[in-house]
């Protein structure tokens, strides 16, 4: 551990002289009170985490540590932090300390996906309330024990599809509960980002500063590479879920809210790697049909990752919902369009985003998970729909799912994916 780490680490390592957690939890409540936050993960997305709860600090809303295992990233945001005159924070490098610190009420994690359900599972059992990033979990059998605990434990869990807080697409929610583009039986999800190749990359001996055994988590051991680590994770099976699990489960979120479904019954994905010959393992080019016989209507996702056309007016990430009067886009960030008829006219437009760390500390103030944009059980749904996309396409068939059982009648074979086997002591309970 270098010196800045070494420095912040011990500022944060006398953990005797907080309050007692019950009393911790019960002082939330009361916009006077202040909610002490740690960030976990914070070289990608976690910087956003770091700016939008420091953004919070007028509603009495304190970030208090930063954790990650690659000690230079942590280091980073630590000078980042006192050029922007942000209090000293506490610094981890071992999340399971955050959750020893009882002065600490919220944890937020960016980390890769192979570690959201485990470090939400772990908080919530140490009494903190948790904002997690999509996907929710990296299978379908977390997703569910991160539901669990959360409801055992009396957690608030946000997800972190953000849309969700946009003023903008809750009114279009609204107008298709409405009617506003007729009987909605389809939508289309779009996930066309120009992704390259991420080339080979040779095992090498662990960076300096960097906790890989740590980083490594719930997953097999393996040799540590470059595409094994900092964002290239996303495109091996062990750690990612490839792009309709990355940037997909916003847009799956936006479908299925739309839709007014839960879980399929039915599922078929196809695809490959096309194009490149790299390290990459998920598929860069997917095709999925998500069916829902008794709501008679059909979800769509497709993933393209080079160079193509946009659908609609201009969408290349967002969703289609598909009426008997009409068709609406919803983009990315906040917007929707209405057109009516076979003119296709523009009827209606808006364009909002919303403040989805803003919701969650209020819900954390009111203990009331129903006031949650997004509930870790909404969370669950739309990154199990990612689940059984990528389970269907790597088993090469159609599969049959039971939403109430969540699991496959008769299939011993896709059962068997259901979950992972896990790396002692990096283990997701069965019991939560």
């Amino acid at each position: 551990m270098n010196s800045v780490t070494r420095r912040y680490f011990l500022m944060s390592s006398g953990l005797g002289v907080a309050a007692p957690l019950a009393a911790r939890a019960s002082s939330l409540n009361g916009a006077n009170n202040r909610i002490r936050v740690a960030v976990i993960g914070v070289k990608g997305r976690g910087g956003s985490h770091i700016s939008g709860f420091a953004a919070l600090s007028k509603q009495n809303v304190e970030l208090a540590a930063l954790c990650d295992v690659d000690e230079s990233v942590l280091n980073r945001r630590l000078a980042e932090a006192e050029k922007q005159s942000i209090k000293k924070l506490g610094a981890f490098t071992d999340m399971r300390r955050v959750f020893d610190d009882k002065s600490i009420d919220v944890v937020s994690f960016a980390t890769p996906n192979h570690w959201h359900a485990l470090g939400t599972t772990w908080a919530c059992q140490a009494g903190k309330d948790v904002y997690v990033e999509k996907p929710a979990s990296h299978n379908i059998f977390e997703g569910r024990k991160m539901v669990e605990a959360a409801r055992k434990y009396h957690r608030i869990v946000q997800h972190g599809t953000q849309i969700r807080s946009s003023p903008a697409i809750q009114e279009a929610m609204q107008l298709l509960r409405e009617g506003a583009i007729g009987d909605v039986y389809m939508a289309k999800g779009l996930c066309y980002k120009r992704r390259d190749t991420i080339g080979k990359a040779s095992e090498e001996a662990v960076p300096s500063g960097v906790h890989y055994d740590l980083w490594m988590g719930p997953a097999p051991a393996r040799p540590f590479t470059r595409n094994r680590f900092h964002y290239q994770w996303h495109w091996q099976w062990a750690y990612g879920n490839g792009d309709i699990g990355n940037q997909g489960v916003h847009q799956l979120d936006v479908a299925r809210w739309g839709l007014g479904v839960g879980l399929p019954s039915k599922v078929q994905s196809m695809g490959g790697h096309f194009m490149f010959d790299d390290d990459q393992e998920t598929p860069n080019t997917q095709l999925t049909a998500f069916m829902y016989p008794a709501e008679k209507k059909l979800l769509t996702f497709e993933v393209r990752h080079w160079d193509t056309p946009a659908e609609g007016t201009d969408l290349k990430i967002g969703v289609l919902f598909l009426g008997s009067k009409g068709y609406m886009e919803i983009s990315s960030y906040g917007q929707y369009r209405i057109f009516l008829g076979k003119e296709a006219k523009p009827s209606g437009t808006r364009d909002e985003d919303g403040d989805h760390f803003a919701n969650f500390i209020q819900a954390v103030r009111s203990r009331k998970p129903e006031m949650l944009n997004a509930d870790i059980e909404e969370g669950h749904r739309s990154s199990a729909l990612a689940h059984l996309a990528n389970l269907s396409y790597r088993l090469g068939r159609t599969l049959v799912f039971d939403p109430q059982s969540e699991t496959f009648p008769g299939d011993a074979e896709a059962n068997a994916h259901l979950g992972r086997k896990y790396r002692s002591p990096y283990v997701v309970p069965e019991k939560v």
